[in-house]
């Protein structure tokens, strides 16, 4: 019997880009909340772009939505989605520890 190669042809890998849901925990418009909306909303223009969405949820008037991620200090942000879900507290000044915590950076 003679043999047949057949040619196998590989699919190309369809890189679907990941999609990154943030939401934010913060009380009123004080000034640490604040400082954390903007810090987050650079990283994520800079690292995360056309990438994530991003819901600020204010515990001063929906504090019930507190206990659904365990949300103990304020402001704290949660990575929902990559899977596992990851949160970081405090207003995000410093950029290598919110990157690493979101896991965009290794860490050194």
């Amino acid at each position: 019997m003679a043999k047949t190669n057949k040619a196998v042809k590989k699919k190309p890998m369809q890189q679907s880009p990941e999609r990154w849901e943030l939401r934010l925990y913060v009380a009123g418009a004080t000034p640490k909340s604040m400082s954390a909306l903007e810090n987050l909303k650079r990283f994520c223009e800079e690292y995360l772009k056309n990438k994530y969405s991003l819901e600020v949820v204010d515990l001063l008037a929906h504090p019930q939505l507190a206990a659904g991620d365990q949300i103990l200090a304020i402001p704290t942000l949660v990575r929902k989605m990559p899977v596992p879900i990851r949160k970081i507290i405090g207003d995000l000044s410093n950029e290598e520890k919110v990157l690493v915590g979101l896991n965009l950076k290794p860490l050194n």
